[in-house]
């Protein structure tokens, strides 16, 4: 089954793969809109690998034993490399926090995004928060399918959207947006080019051969599951080519420019 998704996946893996937004960015203004754009999908990706924590390794007192517990180990090493990573100057500290960083070394608007965060961990309703948000609508529309599909509680659902929207796609995006960037001046994009290096190294190598292994154990031999991942995932990639095209849309507006 795995390979009937990756199957059905693929013409969609294809547009973001191929998307013009990569060849698009050529200074450091256009990256700036892009990553204050792209900054939420790297916060809330946080969300859906705590999540998968929670949902597949037991983290209540009195402890028992996890049912996934070869998914769990995955986890478990996908949020030790996601949290608390190393940074260049070999601090640990997230890969969002990393990305912070790496913003702020462009010049690029890190206050909003801080601010937002801040609410929303008070809010007793993250939706209805974002909803009400000035936010751009893809920004808005990506968020809500993250927190929305966290809802859910159906690990294979969540799993999916991990792995087929995020981990297994990022290595091959990242390499096409840093053939542009390499061509900048390097000073202030270093931060920016090591964040993107590490997430192909480790993404590439380790994570997401990780994230196919979780699917299938979770998934099994349970076609409902299966049809339920598909769906899921084909609608994460749809959000991140929305997301996609209205960055894209962004930086080929003078007025942003």
């Amino acid at each position: 089954m795995i390979e009937r998704l990756e199957k059905e996946i693929f013409p969609l893996k294809q547009q973001l793969i191929n998307h013009p937004l990569y060849q698009q960015m050529q200074s450091v203004a256009d990256l700036r809109h892009f990553t204050e754009m792209h900054v939420y999908a790297v916060w809330d990706f946080m969300s859906l690998v705590k999540k998968l924590q929670l949902e597949l390794t037991t983290t209540s007192i009195p402890w028992v034993p996890s049912p996934y517990p070869e998914a769990g180990r995955l986890i478990n090493e996908i949020v030790w490399g996601e949290e608390t990573d190393l940074n260049q100057s070999q601090q640990a500290m997230s890969h969002f926090e990393m990305y912070l960083q790496a913003m702020e070394a462009l010049g690029a608007d890190t206050v909003t995004i801080k601010q937002h965060i801040k609410h929303w961990a008070e809010t007793p309703d993250i939706l209805e928060a974002i909803n009400a948000t000035e936010l751009p609508d893809a920004v808005r529309a990506f968020l809500v399918f993250t927190f929305s599909t966290i809802a859910t509680h159906q690990p294979h659902v969540i799993a999916a959207v991990f792995t087929f929207g995020r981990e297994d796609l990022i290595p091959d995006m990242f390499i096409e947006i840093i053939k542009g960037i390499k061509e900048a001046p390097k000073g202030s994009l270093a931060p920016l080019i090591y964040y993107f290096e590490r997430h192909i190294e480790v993404d590439g190598d380790q994570h997401g051969p990780m994230a196919l292994r979780m699917i299938q154990e979770l998934c099994g031999a349970d076609p409902q599951k299966w049809e339920a991942a598909i769906s899921a995932s084909k609608e994460a990639l749809q959000k991140r080519i929305d997301l996609w095209d209205a960055i894209h849309a962004q930086i080929a507006n003078p007025v942003f420019n």
